[in-house]
């Protein structure tokens, strides 16, 4: 398909992809809880006539485009779960659901998915090879949807893999790509401290698993600027401190969580074990003892570079991207990383970022949003690349 009837049908559809959009943000669903979000999905790829699977590893939805199974299978993919943040913007599709939004774009990717569903399963006449379309649930929650899809086979018969993330990083008009390794090992973990609670006049008689939980996290890190090589990327950050209720009761425990995340499994494996001495070394000064929960995130994004090549020039060739931008590692999760395990692919970036409409807020924001017009690039190049990937295979 040539490129500028491709951005045809980007803008053409322009309007439809903005109402899908609006509707997921309306109406978000949290991580394993999703029912009408992949209702909503299945139905809407049925009635393009693509031969549709529901429940695919528990919640996710698999659309198959078959043309010839002999020949070439991409696959495409976006999530769509939310997250438990309130909706802070005041705007006509605001979340209305109290505490859950869509703060990362997985409206916006299934929104763009469905779209480039629409454009291949009316021009697949055009096309050289076989679409699967996966719809995963739960991306932001470990374990994560990824295995679970993978699992229940979603994978069968594809040969590489494509899936791209809205960015309100990058404006609007730029595509980011990465060679390698693109995203960080994102470990979870909490801590219940346990003391012995008392009156606060005379701590000398409790044991304070506040004072103690403090000092924890001050020595967290120290691990990080003195225990982890200085050229090796390490983020520790402390998001959860629960402890008390009044200003006179030294509690009985403190919970403290967070995250640590990494790009390599030795500097992973130095955290860990520091973490633990520093807990293990509060057990001997302060008598405290403690309940540790360690959960091993997402393995890294490692992009492959022929699929990469691939994305690249399918966004030089798209004349609505105005910057095609090369990215540096992130230490953010993906659980993308587990389709690239098994077949090749690449993952990038699309810029929805634009101040003149607030759409510039970090992802995870109660007012984060995007421009939408940032949206018929997502569709473009993902289509293009689609047919890049079809013509290299009949070139081989």
């Amino acid at each position: 398909m040539e490129t500028r009837m491709i951005e045809q049908l980007a803008e053409d559809h322009y309007d439809e992809m903005v109402r899908l959009r609006r509707h997921f943000h309306m109406y978000p669903e949290l991580s394993f809880h999703e029912v009408q979000t992949p209702a909503y999905i299945a139905e809407y790829l049925r009635e393009l006539g693509i031969e549709t699977k529901e429940g695919v590893g528990g919640r996710g939805v698999v659309g198959r485009l078959i043309i010839d199974p002999e020949r070439p299978t991409v696959a495409l993919r976006a999530d769509f779960d939310a997250l438990p943040i309130q909706d802070q913007k005041d705007v006509p599709y605001r979340s209305t659901v109290p505490g859950v939004m869509h703060a990362c774009g997985h409206d916006a990717h299934t929104a763009v998915l469905l779209t480039v569903a629409r454009i291949l399963s009316e021009n697949k006449a055009q096309l050289r090879g076989n679409v699967v379309f996966i719809f995963q649930h739960a991306e932001e929650v470990d374990p994560g949807g990824a295995l679970q899809m993978i699992a229940d086979d979603c994978l069968h018969g594809v040969d590489a893999i494509f899936g791209q993330h809205v960015s309100s990083g990058l404006d609007v008009g730029t595509i980011g790509y990465k060679y390698g390794t693109a995203t960080g090992m994102p470990d979870d973990f909490t801590i219940k401290i346990n003391g012995r609670g008392g009156h606060a006049s005379k701590p000398h008689v409790a044991i304070d698993p506040v004072a103690a939980a403090i000092t924890f996290c001050n020595q967290l890190q120290y691990i990080v600027t003195r225990k982890s090589k200085p050229m090796e990327p390490v983020v520790l950050s402390i998001t959860m401190f629960n402890a008390g209720h009044q200003h006179n009761i030294i509690p009985d425990t403190v919970e403290v969580g967070g995250t640590i995340r990494t790009f390599n499994h030795e500097t992973q494996a130095v955290m860990i074990n520091e973490l633990k001495k520093c807990l293990e070394g509060l057990v001997t000064t302060t008598g405290i003892t403690y309940d540790l929960d360690y959960m091993k995130g997402y393995p890294p994004v490692v992009n492959d570079t022929d699929k990469t090549d691939l994305v690249l020039q399918a966004a030089t060739d798209i004349s609505t991207v105005q910057e095609v931008q090369e990215l540096e590692p992130d230490l953010g999760g993906e659980d993308f990383s587990y389709y690239l395990q098994r077949v090749p692919g690449t993952f990038y970036y699309t810029g929805t970022r634009n101040t003149n409409f607030k759409a510039d807020y970090p992802h995870h924001h109660g007012k984060f949003d995007i421009d939408e017009k940032g949206l018929t690039n997502a569709v473009s190049v993902m289509v293009k690349s689609v047919f890049n990937y079809f013509d290299k295979e009949a070139s081989i």
